[in-house]
């Protein structure tokens, strides 16, 4: 049997989770962890381009969040709903995959509205406990649609940052570079970097490439089983276009550093490795689960959040840095008030 659950354990005071983002994006601590020599250092993030040279590779995920939570009343009774868009399954219909909540209320064949009446939806079916599928009526077009859902939605904060939505979060639980819409979930390495500090490595030489996942909420779903090979990953919509394989592979070839800007693009880098061991052109929906061991065919490094204990963005850090070093590092992280999740500080292992 390989890793188990209880092995991603360890006591993380609740103060250490941060509720708010640093002012400035690229002034959030960064801890480097060195996987050969075992060294830590303590940084700042706008120190990460100190660790690169020209033609390394930095590979960011560029999906967008969209704002999906929204509250609206239930038809007759008027009574208030939470409605929180997990994925689009079918765009010309306007048909979503939902949680609802209260959902012991919300059944097949009711009507949901939301604002002044201006959108409705009615459910369509169920799909788990508190699963819907829905279907939102509206003559407009996909643009009217997206800016209405936009227009009541809230961003989808983890519910471990325990306060309310502010409206700067709608900017702040983005990266810059968001483009493609799509994931509930920031891709949250990325929410360090400043149009300044990507100048700032364009001057160094290093090239950027985009992948593209789209992130579910399986993201922070609690593993129960203790054997890890037991788990299965939510399955997660992902694209790697040619342009970004030809960037990685010239790197690869060239023994240049490739780094991975979070777990969800080196899952979808090792999801996508041709029988040559290089990177293809690829798209499809991917539920891998990296753990350790895992031998890693693409990065070389990571830059990756402090992540809560027995998570799976946790095990495939390890599986990264190795097991006791990751260990070690998250144990000085509480020493040194490193803050941790998504608003959090990042760590970088090389």
């Amino acid at each position: 049997m390989g890793m188990k659950l209880s092995e991603f354990k360890f006591d993380l005071p609740s103060s250490l989770i941060a509720l708010h983002p640093t002012d400035n994006r690229d002034d959030s601590r960064l801890m480097v962890v060195h996987k050969n020599s075992g060294k830590i250092e303590h940084k700042i993030f706008k120190d990460v381009v100190e660790y690169f040279n020209e033609e390394d590779v930095f590979v960011i995920n560029d999906t967008k969040v969209f704002p999906a939570r929204l509250y609206g009343n239930k038809e007759k009774t008027g009574a208030k709903i939470e409605v929180f868009l997990l994925r689009e399954l079918n765009q010309e219909m306007k048909l979503w995959d939902v949680l609802v909540d209260p959902a012991r209320k919300i059944r097949v064949g009711n009507k949901l509205y939301f604002g002044d009446g201006e959108l409705a939806a009615e459910v369509i079916d169920n799909t788990t406990s508190r699963g819907r599928t829905i279907r939102f009526l509206l003559d407009g077009d996909q643009e009217q649609f997206y800016k209405l859902i936009d227009s009541f939605g809230e961003t989808p904060l983890p519910k471990e940052i325990k306060r309310a939505t502010k409206p700067e979060d709608r900017e702040r639980f983005q990266t810059i570079y968001a483009k493609k819409m799509g994931s509930v979930v920031a891709p949250t390495a990325g929410l360090h970097f400043t149009p300044q500090l990507m100048k700032r490595l364009e001057i160094v030489g290093v090239k950027v490439a985009a992948i593209t996942l789209h992130i579910g909420l399986g993201t922070f779903r609690p593993v129960y089983v203790e054997d890890l090979t037991k788990y299965k990953m939510d399955s997660e919509n992902y694209w790697v276009e040619e342009e970004t394989a030809h960037r990685v592979n010239k790197a690869l070839n060239e023994k240049k550093k490739i780094c991975a800007v979070g777990t969800t693009v080196m899952k979808t880098l090792e999801s996508s490795v041709s029988a040559t061991g290089l990177l293809k052109e690829n798209s499809g929906w991917t539920d891998k689960f990296i753990f350790p061991p895992y031998d890693f065919k693409i990065c070389d490094t990571l830059i990756t959040n402090f992540h809560l204990p027995e998570s799976t963005l946790l095990m495939t850090t390890s599986a990264f840095g190795g097991y006791e070093l990751i260990k070690e590092a998250y144990q000085v992280a509480i020493k040194e008030k490193y803050r941790f999740f998504s608003y959090g500080d990042a760590m970088l292992i090389v």
